[in-house]
C-alpha cells in the first residue's frame, strides 16, 4: 500500500514537471513563485546585514554611511573582526570542499552553465556578502540579492528539470526580482534581468521575467518596506546645452568607471602576490579601511544613507571631491582584500558624488549655463553604474521609478548610452564580465555560450574507427582494411599513440608493393584534435588542416576516436538552430 502511494504521488510529480515545461502559462506562475522566493530572500538579507551593522555601530534607525561621525572610535575594530569572521568561513568552507573550486556566481551560470548553480554557492556567496557589507566595507549587498533570487529559481527549475533556455530565463527572473526588491523597482529588476543575466530580450521571457519582478515588489510592499524615491525638481525646462553637458558627464563617468575597474583589477593583483598575510588579508584590508572610515563614515557600506543625505545637504564640491575618492579608496581595498560584494550600490553613490561635483564646476567656470545639482547627481548615478555594471535600460528604468520624473529621462538615457557605448569601445566587459575574465574565462557577456563549450570533439566523436599498427605493410593493410569497408584507418604505434592517418584509396595504389610499408603513406601525423577542444578550435582546425576527417587524441597521444568536418558543422549547425528557436520562443 505504502509503495502504490509513493508511485502515485510521483507519478503525480512527473506529470507537473512535464506541464511547467510544456506551458507558458504555468511557466510565469512558476516564475511568480521564484519573484516570492526572491523579494522574501532579500528583505531578510537587508535585515541580517542591518542588524550586523547595529550590533557593531549602533545603528538603528539612520543608515550606517549616514552617520556624521563615528563617536566611538572602538567601533571601527567592526571592519577588521569582519574580515575575521570571512576567514574563519573560509577556513570551514576549506574543511569540507574538496577540491577547492571557484564559486559561481548568476552571471557565470547563464553565461556557461546553463543557469544551472549549486545552492552551496549560493548559500556562501549571499553569507560572505552579508558579513562584509554588515561589517562597513564598501560593498553592495546586489551581489547576495541577485545570487540568492537566482539560485533560488535555479534549485526550482532543476528540480523541475526545465531545459536550458527556460532554466536561464528562469535564472533571470529570479536574480532580477531580488534586485527589483531591492529598490521596490520591479521595472528596473525586470531589465537588470534581462541585460546583465540573461544577456538579451526575447518574446518568450518578457512575461516571465516581469512577472517575477513584479511580485517581488508587491512582497516588498506588503512588508511595509519603503521604495527608494529621490526627490526632483519639477519646474525645469531641458534644452540642447543640457544635453550637451550631460552627454560629457556620461564621457566622464564611463572613464571614471574604467579607471575604477582598473584600479580594483591592479589592487587585487598585487594583493595576491603577497605571500603575507596570505589568508589573513580581510583582516588588513579591515584595518586599513578604518582610517577612511574615521574621516567619513560615508566610506563605510554601499553608501544608500550617504547619497541621499548628500542630496539634501549638498555639500561643497571639494568636499564631494574627497569624498569622492575616499570612497573608490575604500572600494577598491575592500575587494582587493577578499571582501566580498558587488559595485552596483556604491556606483549609484560613486555617480551621484560625481554628478554633483559636475554640477558645481559648471556653475563656477562661469560658461552661462547651470545645472541642477540634484538632477546632475542622478544622471550621474546612472552613467557610472552603466559603465560599472552595464545595463543602459537598467539604469534608466531605476531612476524613472525612484524620481517618477518622465522629462528627466531623455538626459539620463543620453549620458546611460554615452558611458556605455565608450566603456564597451575603450575596455571591453562589464565588472561582473571582467573578473571572470581575470580568472580566464571568456565571456565578455552573459549570452549563453556555454552550448559552444559543450560541443567537444570528445562528445562528438566517433568510436567505430579502424586503427593499424606503424609496422604493417600493404599487403596486411589490404587484407585487413578491403576497399569500400573503410575510407581512412588510424594509424598507432606499440602503445596507441597517435601516427597520422592512412587514405584506404593511397594503400591500393598498383606501383606499390605488398611487402612495402604503410608508414610512409600517413597523412596528419601532426595534426589531431584534443578531446576537450571545442567547436571554436574544432572548425578552424579542419580548414587549416584541409581536412575532412582528424583524431582525437588524450593527454598523452592516445587515439579515442575519430571526428568528422561534416558531422562537427552539422552539430553545430543544429545548436545554432535550436539557440535561435529559443529565443523566439520556439521551444
Amino acid at each position: 500500500m505504502h509503495r502504490s502511494w509513493s508511485t502515485l504521488f510521483w507519478s503525480l510529480a512527473i506529470r507537473q514537471r512535464r506541464r511547467l515545461r510544456e506551458s507558458e502559462a504555468a511557466f510565469i506562475l512558476l516564475a511568480i513563485l521564484a519573484g516570492v522566493a526572491a523579494g522574501l530572500i532579500t528583505n531578510l538579507l537587508q535585515l541580517m546585514a542591518h542588524g550586523i551593522q547595529e550590533l557593531l555601530y549602533g545603528v538603528s534607525i539612520n543608515r550606517l554611511s549616514a552617520l556624521g561621525e563615528i563617536r566611538h572610535l572602538w567601533r571601527l575594530l567592526g571592519l577588521p573582526l569582519g574580515g575575521l569572521a570571512l576567514v574563519l568561513l573560509a577556513r570551514l568552507l576549506r574543511r569540507r570542499q574538496r577540491p577547492q573550486r571557484p564559486l559561481i556566481d548568476v552571471v557565470e551560470a547563464n553565461a556557461l552553465h546553463g543557469g544551472r548553480i549549486p545552492m552551496a554557492d549560493n548559500l556562501v556567496i549571499a553569507g560572505q556578502t552579508i558579513l562584509s557589507n554588515g561589517a562597513g566595507a564598501s560593498v553592495g549587498l546586489e551581489a547576495a540579492y541577485a545570487q540568492m533570487g537566482g539560485g533560488v529559481a535555479s534549485l526550482l527549475g532543476q528540480w523541475l528539470k526545465l531545459r536550458r533556455n527556460d532554466l536561464r530565463t528562469l535564472v533571470g527572473a529570479g536574480a532580477g526580482a531580488g534586485v527589483g526588491a531591492a529598490f521596490g523597482a520591479p521595472l528596473a529588476g525586470a531589465f537588470y534581468a534581462f541585460e546583465i543575466v540573461i544577456g538579451h530580450y526575447t518574446p518568450a521571457a518578457i512575461a516571465p521575467v516581469v512577472a517575477a519582478a513584479l511580485s517581488a515588489a508587491f512582497v516588498t510592499r506588503a512588508l511595509g518596506v519603503e521604495p527608494w524615491l529621490i526627490a526632483t525638481t519639477a519646474d525645469r525646462i531641458l534644452g540642447t546645452a543640457d544635453y550637451l553637458l550631460y552627454a560629457l558627464l556620461g564621457l566622464i563617468c564611463a572613464g571614471l568607471g574604467i579607471l575604477i575597474m582598473r584600479m580594483v583589477t591592479f589592487a587585487e593583483m598585487r594583493v595576491q602576490g603577497w605571500t603575507w598575510p596570505g589568508r589573513w588579508k580581510p583582516v588588513i584590508g579591515g584595518l586599513l579601511l578604518m582610517p577612511l572610515a574615521w574621516l567619513t563614515p560615508q566610506t563605510l557600506s554601499a553608501g544608500h544613507g550617504a547619497l541621499h543625505l548628500n542630496l539634501i545637504l549638498l555639500p561643497d564640491w571639494t568636499v564631494l571631491l574627497m569624498i569622492l575618492c575616499l570612497k573608490i579608496a575604500a572600494s577598491v581595498i575592500s575587494l582587493s582584500f577578499g571582501f566580498r560584494g558587488g559595485l552596483f550600490f556604491a556606483s549609484l553613490f560613486l555617480g551621484s558624488l560625481a554628478g554633483q561635483i559636475f554640477a558645481q564646476i559648471v556653475d563656477i567656470v562661469g560658461i552661462g549655463w547651470s545645472l541642477d545639482p540634484n538632477d546632475a547627481a542622478l544622471v550621474g548615478m546612472a552613467a557610472l553604474s552603466v559603465a560599472i555594471v552595464g545595463g543602459p535600460m537598467t539604469l534608466g528604468l531605476l531612476m524613472l521609478e525612484t524620481t517618477h520624473d518622465f522629462q528627466l529621462m531623455g538626459v539620463v538615457l543620453t549620458a546611460s548610452l554615452l558611458s556605455s557605448a565608450v566603456t564597451r569601445e575603450m575596455f571591453g566587459y562589464s565588472f561582473s564580465t571582467w573578473r571572470l575574465h581575470l580568472r580566464g574565462s571568456t565571456i565578455r557577456s552573459p549570452r549563453d555560450i556555454g552550448w559552444v563549450m559543450n560541443l567537444t570533439a570528445g562528445r562528438m566523436m566517433r568510436r567505430d574507427w579502424v586503427s593499424v599498427p606503424d609496422t604493417m605493410s600493404v599487403g596486411q593493410f589490404r587484407a585487413l582494411v578491403p576497399l569500400g569497408s573503410a575510407s581512412k584507418a588510424i594509424m598507432i604505434d606499440g602503445a596507441g599513440g597517435y601516427r597520422g592517418i592512412v587514405p584506404t584509396a593511397a594503400a591500393y595504389r598498383p606501383e606499390l608493393a605488398e611487402d612495402a610499408p604503410i608508414a610512409p603513406l600517413a597523412t596528419m601525423a601532426d595534426i589531431s584534435l584534443r578531446a576537450d577542444a571545442d567547436i571554436r578550435a574544432i572548425l578552424p582546425l579542419f580548414d587549416k588542416a584541409a581536412a575532412d576527417e582528424l583524431a582525437v587524441v588524450d593527454e598523452s597521444g592516445l587515439v579515442l576516436g575519430v571526428l568528422t568536418e561534416k558531422h562537427a558543422r552539422r552539430r553545430y549547425f543544429e545548436e545554432i538552430e535550436s539557440s535561435q528557436r529559443a529565443l523566439f520562443g520556439e521551444g
